[in-house]
């Protein structure tokens, strides 16, 4: 079981997810600055100048009227619909990304595909007794006739 687990460890695939899922955790950490550092003060100055993640609506008493979402959340229960505005940003920025990174993906695909259709297929040489074969007939063909 050991060795089938090492067999399943080495295999590309996996390899291959394991990076993906560490750069896409770091791609995910550029795309929360973007939205957050970026992104949504420009939102916010468009709409008033007011910033989404601290909009929320208080469930319980002891949350009303606290300026933080931070603050109102140590107090009580809170509905941060602001901070989910937010979030949702992140990921419809994200899914654009990734998009437009497997559109590009597909078209170097294509690009590389219709070029192997389009070179010609190479001939391979031919085995060393055929070569020999042809040489011995093209040297008797050559020869006068007796």
């Amino acid at each position: 079981m050991l060795n089938e687990f090492k067999a399943f460890i080495a295999r590309g695939n996996v390899m291959d997810l394991a990076v993906g899922v560490i750069i896409g955790g770091a791609f995910g950490g550029i795309v929360k600055s973007l939205v957050e550092d970026m992104i949504m003060p420009i939102v916010g100055a468009i709409f008033g100048g007011f910033d989404f993640s601290n909009y929320y609506i208080p469930l319980s008493k002891e949350a009303f009227g606290q300026p933080t979402l931070a603050l109102a959340r140590s107090r009580g229960a809170v509905f941060a619909y602001g901070n989910f505005i937010t979030v949702l940003i992140n990921f419809l920025i994200l899914a654009v990304i990734i998009f437009l990174m497997i559109k590009a993906v597909n078209i170097l695909r294509e690009q590389v595909e219709r070029k192997a259709k389009e070179a010609p297929a190479e001939v391979p040489p031919p085995p060393a007794d055929v070569a020999l074969l042809t040489e011995i007939r093209d040297l008797l063909a050559k020869r006068p006739a007796v």
